[in-house]
């Protein structure tokens, strides 16, 4: 783990105390967006909101957007081509991304575990300096979702990202409908960070994918060092309710909450 914690060292301090606190929280405005005005949006409501990073699509006049309307945040891409990384990082963006893959879905592509190897050593090679997250895909059976998560760990990914909330299907209304929404990503976490500890790594992970206010403390109380949250924030079409949104899951996942006692 020496070279990944220099690599995590690099950080912006903000950021990197957030997540050694496991309390990391990162807006995702999606790997597919690349429309200006929507990404200014949430990066607006990312820096006023209380969020800790943003992680948008890789482009570099994004990366400098984000930066700049939401204050300064430090700034992800994401992107399932590594040789898209090199400009987004000298425009800026802190870390980079091999995921999000919600977005290929739909459209019946799928990514494998030899895959998702191929593109995190060739994003290693063009960047042996730069923080790494890879998502983990949920289409892989748990047993191969834990067993990827430490390959990639022990090739060099600085963080490991789960996800799950499109593969859910959530059937109850309210608070158990949300929970089963995150269900799948909840149980990635717990499954994955399990598997890298008794590897004797010690690789954070972010919870990703279907999480809501309600269910972010629950990633952290699996495992997760922090949370990536999205369409809760994106669908909203109102600012203040995208700024509050963003303030509610700080709020969550800002320390330990008591059980009432009754």
């Amino acid at each position: 783990m020496a070279v990944s914690d220099s690599r995590l060292d690099r950080l912006p301090a903000a950021l990197r105390a957030s997540l050694r606190r496991g309390r990391l929280l990162k807006v995702i405005s999606g790997l597919a967006n690349f429309d200006a005005d929507r990404v200014a949006r949430v990066s607006v409501a990312a820096g006023r909101g209380g969020a800790d990073c943003l992680d948008v699509a890789c482009d570099p006049s994004l990366v400098r957007l984000a930066r700049e309307a939401s204050g300064g945040l430090p700034v992800c891409v994401s992107a399932v081509e590594p040789e898209r990384f090199p400009d987004a990082v000298a425009a800026g963006a802190a870390m980079v991304e091999i995921g999000n893959y919600d977005a290929f879905y739909p459209e019946g592509r799928v990514f494998d575990a030899e895959e998702v190897m191929a593109l995190t050593l060739a994003t290693r090679r063009l960047l042996p300096d730069v923080v790494l997250s890879v998502t983990v895909p949920h289409t892989l059976p748990m047993d191969g979702q834990e067993q990827l998560a430490v390959a990639l760990a022990e090739a060099g990914a600085d963080m490991i990202q789960t996800e799950g909330g499109t593969s859910a299907r959530p059937v109850s209304p309210g608070v158990l409908g949300l929970i089963e929404k995150a269900a799948p990503t909840l149980a990635a976490t717990h499954a994955i960070r399990t598997a890298l500890v008794q590897a004797g790594l010690d690789t954070p992970v972010l919870c990703a994918s279907g999480l809501t206010a309600v269910t972010a403390p629950m990633a952290l109380a699996a495992g997760a060092s922090g949370v990536g949250v999205g369409s809760v924030i994106n669908r909203l079409e109102d600012e203040l309710a995208m700024v509050a949104a963003v303030r509610s899951l700080r709020d969550a996942i800002a320390s330990p909450r008591p059980v009432p006692v009754v």
